[in-house]
């Protein structure tokens, strides 16, 4: 089985699958198909921990999805933080971490519970939506344009370009492939950091554009890597979030009683959702892992969701079940931890709030379809109801 073959997460069979592989410490080969060298997989929460800690003998600078190798690396290595090792990730991390921090996320919070409470409002008023092609990608991107310092004009353009990066699997997203939507994007920023350079501002962009020691490759990379990152996986946590609240009822009344549960729900929704789907690392010497040796220069591939599914660590992994310990990778682990936790966590905390709010309970319509991608756990489309708090409530009135 290549388990690069993105048919697979079409199938509602991956979580049996996922689940019996962790259990077993399984540690598996796939030959040469979508990845042209082959690689291993790994699927248990030690076993992804082991492969991403901070001292494993991994590197992420080879690439770091199915695809690339030693013999194959991505060409962004070395200059892009998530495939950079060593003190040239921690030069970038330097730069981009205080636009990605908990102080900025609380900074952004009351601006966001208003946007959100607005999108949340409407979709009331509508009675529903589908959320993976609506609100799904519109509040991260609000988010990450506003730290980059992108237009509110461009943000649909850009959304656009995010989906076919990383949804160029998915038939939904076939007019354009992954490395155009790249470039496409790229030529976007490069406008906008020669502007920077000429009048910075106090967003992102000017802060890596101003920064010497960063070249043009290195600036148009991150800005990409940012734009990317802080839009393509939030947006299935948060159409995630109204599945998981229609597959456990009476969760939004808890959190109306108590809203201090909040926090533990936003961490549930990322378990259950785990939108990033692998992370790849390439050996850096001969490595033991479970029952399997691998060699120096062989690819490894983290599968989060299965890490976040085993069955020793999460009892009914599959149920949504607010209040379970955080202990779940799906912001991955170690050095390469994402650096946009923190604002991903406010923008569910923010819809959670608004949901307990506006919304007595959360229905889907029809099936969730999901994205076909080996990259991206997500949805293609998710129709869901919206059944009010209070029939009579007229909500554009509540948000004035």
């Amino acid at each position: 089985m290549d388990l690069g073959d993105p048919d697979l997460y079409l199938d509602p069979g991956r979580f049996a699958r996922w689940r019996r592989y962790a259990a077993d410490d399984a540690v598996l080969w796939s030959d040469a198909g979508t990845s042209p060298g082959g690689f291993w997989s790994v699927f248990s929460l030690a076993g992804c921990r082991a492969v991403l800690a901070p001292k494993a003998a991994f590197t992420s600078e080879y690439g770091m999805m199915i695809g690339f190798d030693r013999d194959h690396p991505d060409k962004a290595g070395g200059g892009m933080l998530v495939v950079a090792d060593g003190p040239r990730h921690t030069r970038l991390r330097s730069v981009i971490m205080p636009f990605l921090s908990r102080a900025m996320a609380e900074s952004l919070e009351d601006t966001v519970r208003q946007e959100v409470r607005q999108l949340v409002a409407d979709a009331v008023a509508a009675g529903g939506l589908d959320v993976a092609a609506s609100l799904g990608p519109v509040i991260p991107a609000s988010v990450v344009c506003r730290l980059l310092g992108v237009p509110a004009t461009d943000r649909d353009m850009l959304i656009e370009l995010t989906s076919h990066a990383f949804g160029g699997a998915d038939s939904s997203f076939d007019r354009m492939p992954p490395d155009a939507a790249h470039s496409e994007m790229i030529l976007y920023l490069a406008d906008l950091v020669a502007e920077r350079r000429r009048s910075p501002g106090d967003d992102l962009i000017s802060a890596l554009a101003g920064d010497p020691r960063f070249d043009l490759r290195e600036v148009l990379l991150n800005c990409d890597n940012v734009l990317v990152g802080g839009n393509e996986t939030t947006r299935h946590a948060i159409a995630g979030c109204f599945h998981a609240l229609a597959t456990a009822a009476g969760t939004l009344d808890r959190l109306r009683t108590d809203p201090d549960l909040v926090g533990p729900l936003v961490e549930e929704v990322i378990r259950w959702t785990s939108p990033a789907m692998h992370v790849l690392r390439v050996a850096t010497e001969d490595v033991e892992l479970p029952g399997q040796r691998v060699a120096s220069g062989e690819a490894v591939v983290a599968w989060l969701p299965a890490a976040n599914r085993d069955p020793r660590h999460f009892a009914a992994a599959d149920e949504f079940r607010p209040g379970r310990p955080a202990n779940h990778l799906g912001f991955g682990y170690g050095p390469h931890h994402c650096l946009g936790a923190a604002l991903a966590r406010l923008e569910l905390r923010a819809l959670l709030l608004a949901l307990a709010e506006f919304v007595d309970s959360v229905s889907v319509v029809g099936e969730p379809v999901p994205l076909r991608s080996n990259l991206v756990h997500g949805y293609r489309h998710l129709q869901v109801r919206l059944e009010p708090v209070g029939r009579a409530t007229n909500h554009r009135e509540a948000l004035s």
